[in-house]
């Protein structure tokens, strides 16, 4: 894949609700705007990298695009699922990723508990990836550092900046 590592960022919006209800691990859901614009050698499946949450700290992530086969979704989607606890919901706020890595194919599952088996597994197969150095440099990127300039500023920049869609690198 040509295009990883590859950033971008834009407003977390409300997915389907399930990632924390039914499956236990939340994610963060890209609009449509920025689904459309993935390169077309950005094939569905599971991908490792970083995330940061408007001007915060920036954490490993795994992130799904696709369909989400288990689901029979007919939208495709883009859903991270940052790896750190966070106190509250940060719907509204401006996301910044890059991914970094690929790690498996959209599949089926023949049962819910088998997808968080999965997804778990995937968890643990980023964190260790995201520890090789050519990995690392990037979580400190100036991609993540435009994103707490830009949205630091006042209020007006702040609500344009939530807007804009960064795409590429």
């Amino acid at each position: 894949m040509k295009s990883l590592p590859y950033f971008c960022r834009g407003e977390v919006i409300r997915g389907f609700g399930r990632g924390s209800k039914e499956l236990g691990i939340p994610t963060a859901n890209f609009p449509d705007s920025v689904v459309d614009f993935l390169p077309a050698d950005i094939s569905t499946g599971i991908y490792y990298g970083w995330a940061c949450v408007g001007n915060g700290d920036v954490y490993k992530m795994v992130m799904s695009i696709g369909w989400n086969p288990y689901y029979k979704n007919t939208k495709k989607s883009m859903e991270t699922h940052v790896i750190h606890t966070f106190k509250e919901d940060f719907y509204g706020e401006v996301l910044s990723v890059v991914m970094v890595g690929y790690i498996r194919p959209e599949k089926n599952f023949s049962s819910l508990e088998a997808l968080i088996a999965a997804i778990n597994s995937d968890i643990e197969e980023a964190k260790t990836k995201l520890e090789l150095p050519e990995h690392l440099k990037l979580k400190d990127d100036n991609f993540f550092k435009s994103a707490a300039s830009s949205s630091s500023g006042s209020s007006t920049t702040a609500a344009a900046t939530s807007h804009t869609i960064m795409n590429g690198h």
